[in-house]
């Protein structure tokens, strides 16, 4: 039996006839080439040693032609190396963790910032979600792109917000009973927590008003959706965001959920082997590659996403005519997410080497006991420190701990080891990941 909803947000745009939807992704991106060799000193310096003329654009095909924009690219851009507008035109600016040359730096003009709300209305509705809903949104509010985005998504569909952010989760499960929230915004692992909190308090899902939830922020797999739907009673779909690139809004699931729609009149998107970086056979998996289409601000041509995911063949039978992706499992890069929040190992090294006492090397371990992730830093540290008396041993790791939260926007516990203790890889730099979550 068949779910799909009857309602679209903008019709004209999620059901347009392919012919009609490629021919208008091909003139708005020969609108974004030319803007960004105009505008984006960076695209014009490899345009030029290509030989590449926006002008003569005449198939997405054609874009195969240029070289991929990398994270590290963004990252050297640092701040506004990569706008295409004066900041005058910015309204907002949201950032990555990490400060200097470990961030990166996303501006919004007002039409970037309509056009995310509308895009997000769309997932909403695709999930079933209506104006007569209360969502409660649990990520974190600051310079992440995530609640953002999913909170205005919210209020331009007309329904009730509650930007109660993350933590706390035994207000958390106050605000659902009391103010009768219907649908949940968050990570799964964060999501899975508030149900072990729940059963610790004796609430029981079926007591509440919540029918959908809507997942991002992490990847996660079908056996934790189901562990989720099945705890809280509820219909869960999944959501793609990636910040550089908008943040929430770039695809979402509809109730069928057979793959993440792609919102393709913004975003044009390609599914290439990470080695190769050709295109894959229709099914297979590759990186995700995405060519912004209408962003204003912080254009991207060719972004490699480091998100590895497949096409999902055939139409969709809730009318929609957009390609759509699988959810992603896993990443093909050294990109962490931790409790939501993206964390390169380059930036917990950059942290450690800033304090006085600890050696260059260093494990990041990161697992799932429950449902949240915890992430623990072990670090060499020197002689004296190793060796000092425990009071001022506990102030060294604390310090550690706070300098790490502060420059990357999420708690990680340390472990102060001796020297040479660590096993050191081979070919790798002096930090090794132990990534142990099962999913």
């Amino acid at each position: 039996m068949t779910t799909a909803p009857t309602a679209y947000w903008q019709p004209e745009s999620e059901c347009m006839d392919r012919e009609e939807l490629e021919q208008l992704q091909l003139e708005r991106l020969e609108a974004t080439l030319s803007r960004v060799y105009r505008s984006v000193p960076f695209y014009r310096k490899h345009f030029d040693e290509l030989r590449f003329d926006p002008d003569e654009v005449r198939s997405a095909r054609d874009l195969r032609r240029l070289p991929f924009t990398t994270k590290r690219d963004v990252m050297d851009a640092y701040p506004y190396g990569l706008f295409a507008v004066p900041l005058r035109e910015v309204v907002r600016l949201h950032a990555t963790g990490g400060t200097g040359g470990a961030a990166i730096v996303m501006g919004y003009t007002r039409n970037d910032i309509k056009t995310w709300s509308n895009l997000m209305a769309r997932n909403y509705v695709a999930a079933g979600v209506s104006a007569d809903d209360v969502v409660q949104i649990t990520f974190d509010y600051g310079l992440f792109t995530g609640a953002f985005g999913v909170h205005y998504g919210a209020e331009r569909l007309g329904a009730s917000v509650i930007p109660i952010s993350s933590g706390n989760s035994k207000r958390q499960i106050k605000i659902m009973q009391d103010y009768r929230s219907t649908v949940l915004v968050g990570t799964p692992g964060y999501l899975l927590h508030l149900v072990e909190v729940m059963g610790e308090l004796g609430v029981v899902p079926n007591q509440l008003s919540v029918k959908r939830v809507l997942l991002g922020g992490e990847p996660w797999s079908e056996r934790r959706r189901k562990e989720l739907e099945e705890a809280l009673h509820v219909t869960a779909t999944a959501h793609y965001a990636l910040s550089e690139v908008l943040g929430p809004g770039i695809a979402g699931e509809c109730l069928e959920r057979d793959g993440l729609h792609v919102n393709e009149d913004h975003f044009l998107v390609e599914v290439l082997d990470p080695l190769t970086m050709e295109p894959v056979k229709d099914g297979d998996k590759g990186e995700l590659v995405i060519t912004t289409l209408t962003k204003e601000a912080f254009p991207l041509v060719r972004y490699r996403t480091g998100d590895l995911t497949s096409l999902v063949e055939g139409p969709c039978r809730c009318g929609r005519t957009s390609v759509r992706i699988r959810p992603i499992e896993v990443r093909c890069d050294d990109l962490l997410v931790v409790k939501g929040v993206n964390v390169f190992p380059s930036q917990v090294e950059e942290v450690l080497r800033s304090v006085q006492g600890t050696e260059p090397n260093y494990e990041i371990v990161i697992e799932r006991p429950h449902a949240l992730d915890e992430a623990t830093v072990l670090v060499e540290v020197s002689e004296s420190v190793f060796f000092d008396e425990m009071r001022k041993q506990a102030e060294f790791r604390e310090r550690l701990m706070r300098k790490l939260a502060s420059e990357l926007g999420v708690h990680m516990d340390v472990k102060l080891v001796g020297k040479k203790t660590l096993e050191r890889p081979e070919g790798k730099g002096p930090g090794n990941v132990r990534d142990l979550r099962k999913r």
